[in-house]
């Protein structure tokens, strides 16, 4: 008995040991993520329909921050500040948001295949922005109705699933529960598009399901950056107890976490990233799905390193995408159709790399 209790504590420590020296091994790979997102957003602020140099860009930066000579056209500091480095910033933390809120539902569930939406968020802030829209509110009033119908069908989520399981730790009711919201409000989507005026109203309600960054101002930019913090932060910090919850509930409960408590906080904070990031960006599929599993291959399971190269990833991953919509073709392509035409294959990809692994 002795034997085993030391075996079992030596078997602990070396797990602790090999995590340490995983975790300091990777912190390399996120020092070059972070530099591939800062050139990219660097790239980012010079490309589209009317380029900007990196020269005047330094050069503008310069003039905001201490003064001097004007040396470069108006039209150039209105389109840098107007409308690119708000869009710019906005598309990263969309994309990191979602990656980041995907990644926590994945290991919070244990399923690898869990995205999001898998409580109903994302398609109870598409009703919210559908309603608002039929009623013919302002952007303002879209983004906030989207925002709270988003957190609404969550709750909603929470609520029939206690009522069904009678436990907080039925995991599985959650899901089924999520699954029948997200149904439904898909249904509300669908009839609010049905009464909708066909001239103005519906096509207004499809362009915003489809995603786009089209419309964001700085003002967007500023609304976005307080939930991204109070989501991403309290998630950062426990971290490390997720990779404890995927040893199983017995199990984190006998190393002293409290499962209800980080469960509760983890449902939140992601539901908090994913509503904020609909209400601003429209519906984008898929990168809360296909982001972690490329940040698993690039840095490994634990969450130490995952949760922040996550978003990362899913920063450069969204700012590229909405590169390539905006600067393809004449007209803007709205982003939720080109992450759905890469997300599929991707997830396609995942089903047969599964299928090999069993077989």
């Amino acid at each position: 008995m002795v034997n085993e209790l030391s075996t079992n504590k030596s078997e602990k420590r070396q797990i602790t040991v090999d995590i340490f020296r995983n975790v300091k091994g990777k912190s390399s790979i996120l020092l070059v993520l972070l530099a591939v997102l800062i050139s990219a957003i660097l790239f980012s602020f010079t490309i589209g329909r009317y380029s900007v140099t990196l020269n005047q860009l330094f050069e503008i930066i310069r003039y905001k921050t201490f003064g001097g000579a004007v040396s470069w056209p108006e039209s150039v500091s209105t389109v840098l500040f107007k409308i690119r480095i708000p869009r710019v910033f906005i598309a990263v933390i969309i994309g990191a948001a979602l990656a980041i809120a995907g990644v926590a539902y994945q290991g919070l569930f244990k399923n690898p295949m869990v995205s999001p939406d898998i409580l109903g968020a994302s398609s109870g802030a598409g009703y919210g922005a559908a309603i608002a829209i039929l009623l013919s509110f302002g952007s303002s009033g879209i983004q906030i109705s989207a925002f709270l119908f988003g957190l609404a069908a969550v709750l909603i989520t929470i609520i029939i699933s206690k009522c069904v399981a009678r436990s907080n730790n039925n995991i599985l009711a959650l899901v089924l529960t999520g699954m029948v919201v997200n149904t439904l409000f898909s249904s509300f989507i669908s009839i609010t598009k049905y009464l909708a005026d066909t001239d103005d109203k519906l096509p207004a309600i499809t362009f915003w399901l489809m995603g786009g960054l089209s419309s964001v101002s700085l003002k967007d930019l500023l609304i976005m950056i307080f939930p991204f913090l109070v989501g991403i932060i309290p998630l950062l910090l426990i971290r490390w107890k997720l990779n404890v919850l995927s040893f199983g509930e017995e199990e984190a409960q006998g190393m002293g976490v409290d499962t209800r408590k980080i469960r509760a906080l983890t449902i939140f904070c992601s539901t908090l990233l994913t509503a904020s990031a609909v209400s601003i960006g429209g519906m984008i599929g898929w990168i809360g799905l296909i982001i972690p599993h490329i940040a698993r291959l690039i840095v490994g399971p634990n969450y130490k390193v995952l949760l922040p190269a996550s978003a990362l990833i899913g920063g450069i991953f969204l700012l590229i995408v909405d590169d390539v919509a905006r600067c393809l073709l004449s007209i803007e392509i709205p982003i939720g159709i080109l992450t759905s035409i890469i997300g599929a294959p991707f997830f396609l990809y995942l089903l047969f790399k599964e299928r090999r692994q069993k077989e």
